[in-house]
């Protein structure tokens, strides 16, 4: 449920503006000064939306949101104050409120600026965390999380980001390992430095040395030109090394060397080079495991798992996945130019009883289809098939399939075109029930092209039945005088109502 924030001195305007709000659905924080905003504020990291008084006794909202602007606490404000002059609204706007009324406020207003700044806050969201992933500035508050299941997993993230510590990110496929790494840097004195990313076992094991330490030209045949590998690229930076237990025997001496020293060799080379990159590995296999079975080499897994950090699944955080739902419809939503507000409470029922083996990737997968399958700005359960699939009987499944749109058949493409079968002849699926006769209004029952005096005949009683018996409509839409329409009417014994001759 999303949460406002209502500040206001006036303990009448507070108690009023925040009915409204809650009264559409809304989770309500209410402060009566400024001070007591800024501390929610912090505390609550998921407030969608403030309502903020302009004029208090401690801090005022100017002065609110100018400690917002300096603390980098981003919240869509709406200002009210009692006063309407211009020159408040100009100094409002220019410290970053979105919208502006005064009091008192009818509620229809209310809630339509609330929605919008609502929609508007989570948009931003996604905006300035795609931008940080860019430029690697991602810092750890940006991780969209509300499951305390997580907060081991912040906590030492936070940690990790005050040193150069080998860290070793652990958990299931599609859990956002790569996510927690791209925090750690960018809370990191290394932020904005690159952030080289590789994927062990997406690398044949001839090109793994390659890859990672670069080769110089005629080291191997194909090597043309000197490629400068990726700790090259990632020096002064962070290297992420996914998949890491699925690395060659081979490569991990010479990263063990690399870890322990600093140093690289790239292949023909005849000299070492020094470089300084901050190591961050991930695995979905427990590296201890392979270890023991002598897959991994023994005194590597100890150099990695300096700092190991376990992400749970999302299973086991089902509090993660209305926000996470709520962050990709809006980030899809815009994407694919689809106005979709949210979802129906029953389909977070449904999305939260699903065990989601493939986790959070799982997750926005579904969203983008169900974006594209739904016909309305509310994700219904019906627009997920696949989780009603796994969730549901056979029974429940087969009920809400019905409530799909139906589909039109559907002729294969290399079937050959056929007449529409006569009654009582099979069609192209072999079906052998009656068929019923197919009509046309230009085609007799025996399916021969109608004469035109029984098709005019018809056409004129079909718009004496359009127009209620006015036979001046008629007359016009058919383009004929009424002298004319009431001989026809005469000849084809179509002679209307009195009443409604006019």
């Amino acid at each position: 449920m999303p949460k406002v924030l209502i500040v206001d001195d006036d303990p009448i305007q507070l108690r009023l503006t925040g009915a409204i709000a809650k009264k559409d659905g809304l989770e309500v924080l209410t402060a009566e000064g400024g001070e007591q905003a800024l501390d929610l504020l912090r505390e609550h990291k998921n407030i969608g939306a403030m309502v903020l008084d302009l004029v208090m006794p401690d801090l005022d909202g100017m002065g609110v949101m100018d400690a917002m602007a300096r603390e980098q606490i981003s919240c869509p404000v709406i200002v009210q104050t009692a006063s309407s002059s211009l020159d408040t609204v100009i100094n409002a706007m220019r410290q970053g409120a979105v919208d502006f009324f005064v009091k008192p406020v009818a509620p229809e207003r209310l809630l339509i600026s609330l929605r919008n700044a609502l929609k508007l806050g989570e948009l931003e969201t996604c905006v300035r965390l795609d931008k940080h992933r860019r430029d690697g500035r991602m810092r750890v508050r940006d991780i969209i999380t509300q499951s305390p299941a997580m907060d081991r997993v912040l906590e030492l993230a936070t940690k990790a980001a005050k040193s150069d510590i080998p860290v070793l990110i652990e958990g299931e496929s599609g859990v956002g390992k790569e996510i927690v790494a791209r925090a750690i840097q960018g809370s990191s004195n290394r932020a904005g430095k690159p952030f080289v990313t590789v994927n062990c076992g997406a690398i044949p094991a001839n090109l793994i040395e390659s890859t990672l330490f670069g080769h110089v030209k005629g080291a191997f045949t194909g090597a043309t030109n000197d490629h400068k590998g990726k700790f090259v690229e990632a020096d002064g930076g962070t290297l992420f090394l996914d998949e890491i237990g699925e690395l060659p025997k081979d490569a991990q001496v010479k990263l063990l060397r690399a870890l322990q020293f600093g140093e690289i060799e790239a292949v023909g080379a005849d000299k070492i080079k020094k470089v300084n990159v901050r190591i961050i590995s991930a695995t979905n296999r427990r590296l201890l495991t392979l270890a023991q079975e002598k897959l991994f080499r023994e005194d590597l897994y100890y150099r990695m798992n300096v700092f190991p950090i376990y992400v749970p699944p999302l299973r086991e955080r089902p509090e993660d996945i209305k926000v996470l739902s709520d962050h990709f419809i809006a980030r899809l939503g815009s994407e694919t130019g689809r106005r979709i507000v949210g979802m129906t409470e029953q389909s977070l029922n449904l999305l939260q009883s699903y065990n989601w083996p493939g986790n959070v990737r799982q997750l926005e997968n579904a969203i983008y289809r169900a974006l594209v399958l739904t016909d309305t700005n509310l994700l219904a359960p019906v627009d997920f098939p696949q989780i009603i699939a796994s969730t549901s009987d056979r029974q429940t499944a087969l009920e809400q399939a019905q409530k799909l749109p139906p589909l039109h058949q559907v002729n294969h493409i290399d079937a050959p075109l056929s007449e529409t079968p006569k009654e009582g002849e099979p069609d192209n699926n072999g079906n052998h029930e009656q068929i019923t006769k197919f009509s046309d209004r230009f085609l007799s029952e025996q399916g021969e092209i109608q004469s035109l005096q029984n098709i005019e005949r018809d056409l004129i009683a079909v718009a004496i039945e359009q127009y209620d018996g006015r036979m001046t409509k008629v007359a016009r839409a058919l383009g004929i005088g009424r002298s004319t329409l009431y001989r026809k009417l005469k000849e084809y014994d179509l002679e209307p109502q009195s009443q409604n001759a006019a």
